[in-house]
């Protein structure tokens, strides 16, 4: 009994009363929300309805999209690097050729138009008009000297109608080919002396080819002396160029001038 004034009705009762103002002013503040969240239900509930076509419309371009990706990607492996490049045509540079190369040109020329008209029974009137003949008078005799490679040539140039003796023998004769007849002919056929000389050739050393080049050089050499003018031209053409390229010389323990036998390792 000595509890009972200790009753907690006194502190209960202004708890009492705040608790009912504390649970009135809830639901006027929650009022509010509720509100906007009914009225955002039917905008939620609308919304599925228009987004689907614009998902799947982004769905099918990002498949679209990824699809390319990857085929380009398997294109770009299967393509080789390089393959859309165009190619840039180098030209390659052109060597000047040597007097010599240049000789033998023009004498693997001659000889096929010379071949061409033997053929076509037809001569260049031109070429005949160029080549006016000239004569040597007296009983003079020009004597020269030609070299290549190893062969030797000692030319006489007289006065004659164009008879044309090597070694005693008809240059048709020593020279079988065509190629090496024209080449020995060069000098005589450029200063258009071919059929206003005789000549006479005493050649030795070297191949067939060596000789033609050695006779051809030595003619030039002789045409010189019977006209100082024409050295321009011959030497133009080059055929006053001793060309010195020769075989060079076996060497001691080597097979050939510069071929080393094989090494052995045992």
């Amino acid at each position: 009994m000595a509890d009972e004034p200790q009753s907690p009705e006194t502190p209960d009762e202004p708890q009492e009363e705040t608790r009912p103002e504390t649970v009135a002013e809830a639901p006027v503040e929650e009022s509010p929300v509720e509100e906007p969240a009914a009225e955002a239900l039917p905008a939620a509930e609308q919304a599925p309805a228009t987004e689907p076509p614009a998902a799947e419309a982004a769905a099918s371009e990002e498949k679209k999209a990824s699809e390319g990706k990857k085929s380009s990607e398997e294109k770009k492996k299967d393509v080789i690097p390089g393959a859309d490049l165009e190619p840039i045509a180098v030209e390659p540079e052109e060597r000047p050729l040597s007097a010599e190369e240049r000789a033998r040109r023009e004498a693997e020329e001659e000889e096929r138009r010379a071949r061409e008209a033997a053929l076509t029974g037809e001569a260049d009137e031109e070429e005949q008009a160029a080549r006016a003949p000239a004569k040597i008078e007296g009983d003079a005799r020009y004597l020269a000297t030609g070299k290549r490679k190893r062969a030797i040539a000692r030319v006489t140039l007289l006065p004659g109608d164009g008879a044309f003796v090597v070694n005693g023998r008809p240059i048709e004769e020593f020279f079988p080919r065509p190629l090496h007849q024209t080449t020995a002919r060069q000098p005589l056929a450029t200063t258009g002396y071919e059929s206003t000389v005789d000549v006479r050739v005493r050649v030795h050393g070297g191949g067939i080819s060596g000789q033609a080049g050695a006779v051809r050089h030595g003619i030039a050499r002789a045409l010189i002396e019977v006209d100082p003018e024409l050295r321009g031209e011959l030497k133009r053409r080059g055929f006053l160029t001793r060309d010195a390229r020769a075989k060079e010389r076996r060497k001691a323990g080597l097979k050939k001038a510069r071929k080393r036998p094989q090494f052995s390792k045992r």
